[in-house]
């Protein structure tokens, strides 16, 4: 594990070894036979964890002083299934308080949840910085922002009136528009601070690929993700962007607006993202899907593994993961063949 390796690969440099991630892992802690008691140190024992898997990487997020959009006006809470081990996540939805679709239209998230002085937010994030850094001092923490554009507008409505209200691309636009402000204003907070990278998530698609026409990616979207990258581009921060489903279709786009790096799930093909932007673009990813390893058979997962190392080594610069995360019911067994493989297996 190597937080200077992360660094290094994210700038384009050669490294001796593939740099490691991996999401959802602490859903597997008490299941790691070496990992400590749980003690004064809170993060005792996913720092030990992190260590035995070698990671270089964390995937972190902060909305800012203002995140809980809850607490400061309305939005929508659509659930969440149960995906711990215990069950512990699984809440049911609440009513969505949008009831019509013009309620959508002239919806401003700026007026709505407020946004805090640039200076405490800009302090904010740099103790959030230094707290990360001193608790994962081996791991690049970078910064980043989770509700942007349209996974805002997600929050906010929920999935049905968003699909209503953006059958009009010009008040949708408008409503877009609030978001891109927010989240422009945690963007210059960020590029102010000592933050290395940010990640800049956004489920802007669904499995099957884009839900809007494309043109509304390409005008609305999209134009207003290189306008939040400026100034961390200015800063000298390096942007990576993150979505679930299949962006494919707009991945090129994506690098155009000024992304550094694509973090992206299977579904993206790990072979065609290595032939397309292999040499240009740091790609998070790989060919591992975390249904063949909770469901299939070891020969399958490492098949898979040893077609994301041969991919990998045809790239510039790699951070390896099983990019649709490592779920709670994977059997332990297979899961610690996954570690050891990886681990013995990724240099260059």
């Amino acid at each position: 594990m190597s937080r200077q390796l992360a660094l290094d690969t994210l700038a384009l440099k050669s490294v001796p070894r593939f740099a490691r991630t991996e999401y959802s892992l602490e859903y597997h802690q008490a299941k790691d036979p070496l990992a400590p008691v749980p003690g004064v140190d809170p993060a005792a024992a996913p720092r030990a964890l992190y260590a035995r898997w070698g990671l270089d990487f964390l995937w972190t997020t902060e909305d800012g002083l203002h995140g809980n959009w809850a607490k400061f006006g309305r939005c929508t809470d659509m659930g969440h299934a149960e995906y711990a081990s215990d069950g512990s996540d699984l809440h049911q939805p609440n009513q969505c308080p949008f009831e019509w679709v013009e309620d959508v239209w002239a919806f401003d998230a700026v007026a709505e949840y407020g946004l805090p002085a640039m200076a405490e937010q800009v302090a904010a994030y740099e103790a959030w910085l230094a707290e990360k850094r001193r608790d994962f001092p081996d791991q690049l923490c970078p910064g980043g922002y989770y509700k942007t554009i349209v996974s805002g507008a997600i929050q906010a409505f929920g999935w049905d009136m968003l699909l209503e209200a953006a059958a009009d691309r010009d008040k949708m636009e408008r409503v877009f528009d609030g978001f891109f402000r927010r989240t422009k204003f945690h963007m210059d907070a960020w590029a102010q601070t000592s933050a290395e990278a940010i990640i800049q998530h956004d489920d802007f698609v669904w499995t099957a690929g884009a839900f809007m026409r494309p043109e509304i990616y390409r005008s609305v979207i999209i134009p207003r993700y290189a306008e939040l990258w400026k100034p961390l581009k200015r800063a000298g921060k390096k942007v990576l962007f993150c979505s679930d489903g299949d962006f494919r279709e707009f991945a090129a786009d994506i690098v155009a607006a000024g992304a550094d790096g694509l973090i992206f799930e299977p579904v993206m093909e790990f072979g065609g993202m290595v032939e397309k932007f292999g040499q240009t673009t740091v790609l998070v990813g790989s060919a591992v899907d975390c249904r063949d390893l909770t469901f299939g058979s070891w020969e399958t997962v490492r098949a898979a593994l040893d077609r994301s190392l041969d991919l990998a080594r045809r790239c510039r610069s790699v951070i390896l993961a099983t990019g649709n995360h490592l779920p709670a019911n994977i059997p332990a067994p297979i899961l610690e063949q996954y570690r050891a493989y990886l681990q013995a297996n990724r240099h260059r």
